[in-house]
């Protein structure tokens, strides 16, 4: 008889701390042996650390990771943080023009995650009264897009 798999969820909040993203990224690791989908973990670290690295150079505030499950062999990569602007990278509406010049050192991290991804999204957090505004930028991957 085959059992069912249920869809799962984590969340790592995260100091402004340079170093956040490696024990973020070590966390995701743990989460995806533990749930036997390593598999997915080489294409899911990438799109963590592109998400939490933005996050860590261009916001002032605290974040934080959230992994899912929400079925077998899909996994959502989220990061939220403090600043509502959605980075021009990750905007909907056309693909952005790539980094200029061609060997930049920065402005390719929401590329990559974008091209390894499934599905991405972002959600803007800016309801009155609420407790946590922000973005909330997301990526998922599945079996079929392993590494």
């Amino acid at each position: 008889m085959a059992t069912v798999s249920p869809s799962w969820n984590y969340t790592l909040h995260l100091p402004r701390d340079p170093r956040a993203p490696g024990v973020a990224r070590g966390a995701l690791r743990l989460i995806l042996a533990a749930h036997e989908m390593p598999e997915l973990a080489p294409t899911a670290e990438l799109m963590a650390a592109e998400l939490l690295t933005n996050s860590h150079l261009h916001t002032k505030g605290p974040y934080s990771l959230r992994v899912l499950s929400p079925r077998p062999g899909r996994l959502r990569v989220a990061v939220w943080d403090t600043d509502p602007r959605i980075p021009p990278g990750f905007s909907y509406g056309g693909t952005p023009a790539p980094p200029s010049p061609p060997d930049a050192e920065h402005g390719r991290g929401l590329h990559l995650v974008r091209a390894c991804a499934d599905e991405w999204g972002v959600s803007v957090l800016q309801e009155p009264g609420a407790s946590r505004s922000g973005k909330l930028l997301w990526a998922d991957c599945g079996e079929g897009n392993a590494g």
